[in-house]
């Protein structure tokens, strides 16, 4: 976790349980709408494509929602690291087919 973040236990059940819905859901990143490595254990620091809980707003700004669920996001670590705590690039539009 970051240095904004908390590792609280209401935390990591919090972060469980997002994992597992999305999972359940197989849902996409919200960042590069691409599927995500869901078998892929958290700390494969090498698979860029694994999962992380990326937060609409992020901590380090509103750090009052860091466990909110309505802020959670499904990402790709690669795709976290690299927004930061910048807002999200805007979609281009709906793929028009999924590309693997």
């Amino acid at each position: 976790m970051g240095k904004n973040h908390t590792s609280t236990r209401r935390g990591k059940s919090l972060l469980a349980a997002f994992r597992e819905q999305c999972a359940r859901e197989d849902a996409p990143c919200w960042l590069c709408p691409r599927p995500i490595d869901y078998d892929a254990p958290s700390d494969d620091y090498r698979n860029d494509d694994r999962f992380q809980r990326d937060h609409f707003y992020p901590v380090s700004t509103h750090p009052h929602l860091e466990e909110d669920w309505d802020n959670f996001r499904p990402s790709h670590a690669k795709c976290n690291r690299d927004r930061s705590n910048k807002p999200p690039r805007p979609a281009i539009g709906n793929r028009s087919q999924a590309w693997v």
